[in-house]
């Protein structure tokens, strides 16, 4: 015996709780049901976080990656006001709609305890950084930040729950095992508790550790996929003194840099001033992710960034999610977990090893990784870029290039093979929407939560339409 409802959500992420949300604003009446096989957000608890454990134990259900807040939850919040990075959005609406959502969303956060202060690109200080960047061939990529900080955006997120939760269903600890066309009847959804949900509107938000299954669902319904990137790359761990010069000026650098000796792009990514390198769990592979802390209590001497190689791939292989997740094994497969490595042993080739790493002088803040050789888990091309953007770096942010500086690995960032969409984010399939980082529209909190928006105002016109 199936539910019907009016409008079905797959996974409540950033994009799955802001669709929630504006369907609440608008259409109060409506039957609305949120699905994620995670928890809700008091009671996601990952057994490293806790100090139960030191290192992954692999959980059926990752709580750091499924729940409510999906990835975000545990992230240090950084919330770009920009088209320029986060996202595809352009593709499908110009830039002044995509920023009146990011900032409506914002006007939310800000409704439940998001802080008020921006970090602006549009200073002195920060038109002398890009400048001296671009004289070492570095492309400082501009925008306003805000950083919400991953203990405050928990907060924010247990409030947004409050106020949802009384007009959206949610339905935690239930997998979506398959989606079903039911002509002009909508769409059912199979699930792992064994009761079906009928709808007659569909949003797609799987988020990233839903990505690779919403894909195949996609397969399966015969709708056309795009082929997308999947970006391979190192978190790189340093004293705080190195970048304070970028980081005081402009909070979230995001440097870009295409390498001499492949062409390839490497940017940085995910700056955390004086922040912790964390373990993430995708889908039972372990990569590595940073956090940043508001309180200055919580904060260490460090700072932490990725260097990612983007890498797109050309028919007939189809893959770069697998192939992602294949690169990030190698590395659990010899460290046991996440791996790390002296840049200055790198470069000699030498493999670092416990009495090596503890002659550094940069201490790691995970302290669960274990040293090893990095060359033997990424490919000779990423790590040649990754080498030699360190290098550059090193111009503009002398000491970089030191000896001592950690780079852990692998930190993967995977993108869903795009769907092809409408304008108003619809598939092929009438009232069919996908939205957000897993269902490849979007990359980050802002443009993720901006595209659930969108999708939810579509449908609430489209009723007003229908009288």
């Amino acid at each position: 015996m199936s539910t019907r409802y009016d409008v079905a959500i797959i996974g409540c992420g950033e994009a799955g709780i802001f669709a929630g949300y504006e369907l609440m604003r608008l259409c109060p009446s409506l039957k609305v049901v949120t699905l994620d096989q995670g928890s809700d957000i008091y009671t996601r608890s990952c057994p490293i976080v806790a100090g139960k454990v030191k290192e992954c134990i692999h959980c059926k259900i990752c709580d750091t990656m499924c729940g409510f807040g999906g990835a975000g939850a545990f992230s240090d919040g950084k919330y770009n006001f920009t088209t320029a990075f986060g996202g595809w959005l352009t593709d499908f609406m110009d830039a002044k709609e995509v920023m009146d959502l990011i900032d409506y969303v914002d006007s939310i956060n800000v409704r439940h305890g998001a802080t008020d202060q921006v970090f602006s690109t549009d200073t002195p200080a920060a038109r002398a950084l890009e400048k001296k960047a671009l004289e070492f061939d570095l492309h400082l990529l501009q925008a306003r930040c805000k950083h919400l900080g991953t203990e405050n955006n928990l907060k924010i997120l247990q409030s947004i729950y409050e106020t949802v939760r009384e007009h959206v269903e949610y339905r935690f600890r239930t997998s979506v095992a398959s989606i079903e066309v039911l002509g002009t009847e909508g769409y059912r959804l199979g699930t792992d508790r064994g009761e079906p949900v009928d709808c007659r509107w569909l949003i797609a938000a799987p988020g990233r550790s839903g990505a690779e299954w919403f894909s195949n669902q996609c397969k399966g319904l015969g709708l056309e996929l795009i082929n997308n990137q999947v970006d391979i790359g190192v978190r790189v761990e340093l004293p705080a003194k190195v970048f304070e010069h970028i980081t005081d000026v402009v909070y979230e650098s995001k440097l870009v840099y295409r390498t001499k000796q492949y062409g390839d792009q490497v940017r940085t990514f995910c700056m955390n001033p004086y922040g912790h390198v964390v373990a993430e769990n995708v889908e039972g592979i372990n990569t590595v992710n940073g956090h940043s802390y508001s309180d200055p209590a919580l904060q260490s001497e460090n700072t932490n960034f990725a260097l990612l190689v983007s890498n797109r791939f050309t028919q007939p292989f189809n893959e770069p999610y697998r192939y992602g997740k294949h690169i990030a094994s190698l590395s659990n497969m010899l460290a046991g977990g996440v791996l790390v490595q002296r840049f200055g042993d790198l470069v000699s080739g030498i493999r670092t090893n416990e009495h090596r790493m503890s002659k550094s002088f940069v201490r790691p803040t995970l302290t669960a990784a274990v040293p090893g050789d990095l060359s033997l888990a990424l490919p000779k091309r990423q790590l040649d870029d990754i080498i030699e953007m360190i290098y550059q770096l090193d111009k503009l942010a002398p000491g970089t290039a030191n000896y001592d500086t950690l780079l852990y690995g692998a930190e993967v960032k995977f993108y869903s093979a795009r769907l092809a969409l409408s304008g108003e984010l619809e598939t092929a399939l009438p009232g069919f929407f996908a939205a957000g980082d897993g269902a490849g529209v979007t990359r980050g909190l802002a443009q993720a939560g901006a595209s659930g928006v969108k999708v939810a105002r579509v449908i609430a016109r489209r009723l007003s339409e229908q009288g």
